[in-house]
């Protein structure tokens, strides 16, 4: 199952590639549905993309907020520069939007954001027939229905993924007017203020009977798989890196079969929690204890020992991608050592000269795989050494080194830069196919407040 964390900032990037992601989702600066967070522009998002590709991490960009006509030309131009990147998949939430990149983009792949509200198979069919490639499913599904869903989706070729950890909303994501209504602020423009952390109460209520408690489903992350999940999602492009390294290590350790430490849990939650978590949309559970704010305890619990202890989850680079070396040290030719990835990516290197005699300890295959698998400060490791190696010779470690430091450099380039996802401009008329204005500023600011 995939890992998907949150990158709100070039610090959280970081920590979710080396705490374990196997993709990250991220927003530009502008479309966002996290416009508050710090985001990516151009040059940051092309840094990004090339970091991740080079590590095997997934980059997904949010695209998920309701476009206006006039705002169309500015979109696409930032999707083009996406597709030249490229990134793996764009987030979307305007129906608009993806009939649009169908003819513009077919090859690149769309993820169907939460905030289209999607809680049904029908619903699911219907996005898989407009070409849709991932479906992020409403966060308040049991897993029962998300089972539902998989099944009611049949054989079509579309993948499901769900949240595993994070914030809540009150209200169905995508659906919600609060924030609009109320400060005219809204959350499919990407600006929700979060009004349902505030005091509102219910008789025999505690006061803040709005605010739900932080989702984890962490420890079951089997049970989202066995349901059909594809994806496991952890919200959070508001939150600190450490949350984001602490969220994904969890996570890859669980859907890895392994436990979670105790330590690493009371972390989690010591980093972000609003008085404890809950699991009661996934079990169908709905109930007042589903409801909890983040209490004097809770930020206490945050202590700079607990962010230190975090942040080593990723403070160095995490050997995630398997290399295959083979070196060739022969008489009368210049030493050459070939690094080859996963995905056929091949780098060589060699010295100028041919090795010489050895005067004391001639040159031998252990050795040689000893300092090849040092690759430590790189994001490779040696799955595979073959050596063939001459009788009698030298070969100084430091050329040696050089050597392994010089392919694994050539493959970190070759990795970070893919083929870019072809993408055609759309006709002045496909954009505005009549006469088109702006409309009344009332009727604009309406449609900006309660949309």
């Amino acid at each position: 199952m995939e890992i998907l964390s949150p990158a709100g900032s070039p610090d959280s990037l970081l920590a979710a590639v080396r705490a374990g992601a196997d993709a990250v989702y991220l927003g530009a600066s502008a479309f966002s549905a996290r416009a508050a967070a710090k985001n990516f522009d151009d040059d940051a998002l092309r840094q990004a993309a090339e970091f991740c590709h080079a590590r095997g991490v997934k980059v997904y960009l949010a695209v998920n907020t309701l476009i206006l006509q006039d705002e169309l030309p500015q979109a696409l131009a930032l999707i083009q520069y996406a597709c030249s990147l490229p990134v793996d998949a764009l987030i979307v939430q305007d129906m608009g939007l993806v009939r649009l990149l169908r003819r513009c983009a077919p090859s690149l792949r769309l993820n169907a954001s939460t905030q289209m509200s999607v809680t049904s198979p029908a619903g699911v069919r219907a996005l898989a027939a407009l070409g849709v490639s991932r479906v992020v499913l409403a966060r308040e599904l049991s897993l029962r229905e998300i089972a539902e869903i998989r099944r009611g989706a049949g054989n079509r070729p579309i993948e499901l993924e769900v949240f595993v950890h994070g914030a809540l909303c009150m209200s169905v994501s995508g659906q919600c007017y609060f924030s609009s209504v109320l400060g005219s602020r809204s959350g499919n423009r990407g600006m929700c203020a979060q009004p349902c952390r505030l005091p509102f109460s219910v008789p025999g209520g505690t006061g803040h009977d709005l605010s739900l408690k932080d989702l984890s489903m962490i420890a079951r992350i089997g049970e989202l798989k066995s349901a059909g999940a594809d994806s496991a999602k952890i919200e959070g492009r508001m939150k600190r890196p450490e949350y984001v390294a602490a969220a994904t290590a969890a996570c890859r350790l669980s859907a890895d079969g392994e436990a979670v430490p105790p330590e690493l849990t009371h972390n989690l939650s010591a980093v972000f929690s609003r008085s404890g978590f809950t699991t009661g949309y996934p079990d169908g559970r709905l109930g007042r204890d589903m409801f909890g704010i983040r209490s004097k305890e809770d930020v206490a619990g945050a202590t700079k020992a607990v962010f230190s202890g975090l942040h080593e989850l990723y403070r160095e680079e995490r050997p995630a991608v398997p290399v295959r070396f083979s070196l060739r040290v022969c008489a009368g030719e210049p030493v050459t050592l070939t690094a080859r990835d996963e995905e056929g990516n091949l780098a060589r290197a060699s010295l100028l000269s041919s090795p010489e005699p050895a005067v004391h300890r001639a040159v031998d295959e252990a050795r040689c795989a000893e300092q090849l698998r040092k690759t430590g400060g790189t994001p490779f490791f040696a799955r595979d050494i073959r050596c063939e190696i001459g009788e009698g010779l030298a070969l100084p470690v430091s050329r040696l080194n050089r050597l392994r430091r010089d392919v694994l450099e050539q493959l970190e380039t070759l990795r970070s830069h893919r083929e870019p996802v072809p993408f055609s401009s759309p006709a002045p008329g496909e954009l505005f196919p009549g006469p088109h204005h702006a409309g009344p500023m009332k009727l604009r600011a309406r449609f900006q407040t309660a949309g």
